[in-house]
């Protein structure tokens, strides 16, 4: 199994998803009215695939995972700023003083920081982290780690895994703020797409044994699992393709978003 999807709520799936498609130089797999997915390649690193599902909620203050584009030294990031605006996005206070990141909020509030150049993010590319909060980070740590095949690297947060080719994004898993609240849901979550020959039933009891747990929802029958993290995070797994194709070995809109778990069916 593998992290296959960064999936996003949205009030407007083209509007929201378009924004981060130009912001990050993805490529469009699909474009509908009620979901937009678009994929993020990294040179020799493995395919993300961002999708944007309608679910016509505003987005809650404090997420617990967020999505955080690399800026670079201080004229990159300026300008890695400034396109950002142009797209849409805007400057937003969560009281951070004086860093050297740029907190914005894209065109449905969602916050998002632009960073500053460290080392862990030099071959992340354009999407240098995605920040998760977590009650245990170690326990948390482990538990993604096996789920995903990512591996742990030195970062500045506590615990952070990449995926084993040493390329893409970080997953930082940071000491939660507090705890999540039982019952509400992330506007912002991670699927793990199961591989052929990966058994769904244990698949979903490893996740229970490794200190998470089944998420209970009321969206009726659904062709994937929602589970959540030990920290309560929602996750979900999604089924094994129809075939023996990776991310990076499917090209068309159809075969990328077929069985895909994303919007508020999923989690």
């Amino acid at each position: 199994m593998y992290l296959e999807n960064v999936v996003v709520d949205a009030r407007d799936p083209r509007r929201l998803g378009r924004f981060w498609e130009s912001l990050l130089g993805c490529a469009t797999l699909t474009d509908e009215t009620a979901s937009y997915e678009t994929r993020l390649t990294v040179p020799d690193g493995p395919p993300l695939d961002l999708c944007f599902e309608l679910v016509d909620e505003p987005p809650r203050p404090s997420p617990r995972l967020h999505l955080e584009v690399y800026g670079g030294e201080v004229q990159e990031q300026a300008a890695v700023v400034e396109r950002a605006l142009s797209l849409g996005a805007t400057h937003l206070d969560i009281g951070q003083r004086d860093v050297p990141w740029v907190v914005l909020a894209d065109p449905e509030g969602n916050p998002f920081c632009v960073m500053e150049a460290r080392p862990e993010y030099a071959v992340s590319g354009p999407l240098s982290s995605l920040p998760l909060d977590s009650a245990d980070v170690e326990r948390d740590l482990a538990f993604w780690s096996e789920l995903s095949g990512w591996v742990p690297v030195d970062s500045a947060m506590p615990g952070a895994l990449r995926h084993a080719s040493g390329r893409g994004p970080l997953l930082e898993l940071c000491p939660e703020p507090r705890p999540k609240e039982p019952g509400r849901k992330n506007r912002v979550h991670l699927d793990i797409r199961l591989e052929p020959g990966d058994d769904a039933a244990a698949t979903a009891q490893r996740v229970v044994d490794l200190g998470g747990a089944h998420f209970e929802h009321d969206w009726g029958e659904l062709p994937w699992q929602v589970m959540a993290d030990p920290s309560g995070n929602e996750l979900c797994l999604l089924p094994a393709r129809s075939e023996d194709a990776r991310p990076e070995d499917t090209a068309s809109s159809e075969d990328s978003s077929d069985d895909s778990a994303d919007g508020p069916q999923d989690a």
